[in-house]
């Protein structure tokens, strides 16, 4: 089915990755890196950065291996998993070193049923491992005073007012799995606040594949959350993912344009920001003055929020994903020749996936405060 170059080519991209992610762990965990002369990465540190990168990677690659078995069951022909490199330390920019994983269906999907087991099977399946791996961090952490050995600065007295010059800070946000298996595994005097998670890898790993499972469920176009959609809602599909999508970029362009802002500044900022929305809907099927309706109503709304209330605020980081999902992956699910209702077990198991995204999705997963 597979030929060596496919397996020497999807090997070597798995590799390249597996080393990335070791090398953007090693700048997460322990502030050390190859191009860094105050504290370069060694084989020491190199070694243990694996403890980040082997289940990261690996909860990845189960993912995809889902529905590659899922596809072969189905006799649709599909790649092997393409691992992304993406480590940006070269250029000194923060990275976790992966954009992720895919396999490429190269056949046409013309069941409902298909659709769903293949794209339903990687989310679960990496979902089970990663939260095995998160209880194992979190009812395995080191002694409190691990973390001075990453900040051996938290033992000075005054730190935070001796310290020279701007600082970047990192929060991860709480989903409803992560916090409650905090709360019920790890021991408060163990457990790290969430701007030192990055610093323990099994936390850290286990929140990212986390994050990505969410992303993944989203119920829209062709992610694995569309198809889940598209086979529990054969006649609502459409509007769900539609609604979906809107929601999702209104939430995460609150504040973006406000009646507070300086007047000149609102307006060059406001038709931009119109325009991006109504470009993020172009390529719906809808008619072109439901588009510039939608778009109207979403900002409008938004900005009246923000009158109403100033401290409102969305989650501006989701905006180029919303950008990616309209423009280029598509909000709307393909129709299928064959729309053979779901049995009851893949209805219960589309639920299923339905709780794994309310329990993962995290509304704000990655905070950046300058100090």
């Amino acid at each position: 089915m597979y030929s060596r170059k496919d397996y020497f080519k999807h090997t070597l991209l798995f590799l390249l990755t597996l080393v990335a992610t070791t090398l953007a762990g090693a700048e997460w965990l322990y502030g050390r890196s190859v191009l860094s002369s105050e504290s370069p990465l060694t084989w020491e540190y190199f070694l243990k950065s694996l403890h980040f990168s082997i289940p990261f990677i690996g909860i990845l690659l189960i993912h995809e291996l889902g529905h590659l078995f899922t596809s072969i069951h189905h006799k649709v022909k599909s790649t092997l998993p393409y691992f992304i490199p993406g480590w940006l330390g070269f250029i000194g920019a923060p990275s976790i070193g992966t954009f992720g994983a895919v396999i490429k269906i190269q056949d046409v999907i013309s069941s409902r049923k298909k659709f769903f087991d293949i794209g339903v099977a990687g989310p679960i399946a990496g979902f089970v491992v990663a939260v095995g791996l998160l209880a194992y961090g979190f009812t395995n952490l080191p002694e409190a005073d691990y973390i001075y050995e990453i900040h051996p600065e938290y033992l000075e007295a005054n730190q935070a007012e001796e310290s020279e010059g701007d600082l970047m800070k990192v929060t991860f946000g709480y989903n409803l799995l992560f916090y409650g298996m905090e709360k019920m595994l790890a021991d408060p005097a163990k457990m790290p606040t969430m701007d030192e998670v990055m610093h323990y890898p099994y936390l850290f790993a286990g929140f990212l594949t986390l994050f990505f499972t969410a992303l993944n469920l989203l119920p829209i176009g062709q992610l694995d959350g569309g198809h889940v959609v598209f086979g529990l809602f054969p006649k609502h599909h459409k509007i769900i993912t539609i609604t979906a999508y809107c929601l999702f970029i209104f939430y995460a362009g609150l504040g973006m344009v406000s009646p507070f802002d300086d007047p000149n500044y609102l307006m060059f900022a406001l038709p931009l920001y119109i325009g991006f929305i109504y470009i993020c809907l172009r390529k719906t099927s809808m008619a072109n003055q439901t588009k510039w309706m939608l778009t109207l109503g979403i900002v409008a709304i938004q900005y009246l929020i923000v009158f109403i209330n100033p401290e409102t605020i969305g989650y501006s980081g989701w905006l180029f994903f919303a950008f990616i999902l309209g423009r280029v992956l598509g909000i709307e699910h393909p129709s299928v020749k064959d729309n053979r209702p779901l049995s009851q077990k893949q209805k219960l198991i589309g639920w299923a996936a339905v709780l794994i995204f309310i329990l993962c999705f995290t509304p704000a997963p990655f905070m950046l405060e300058i100090e």
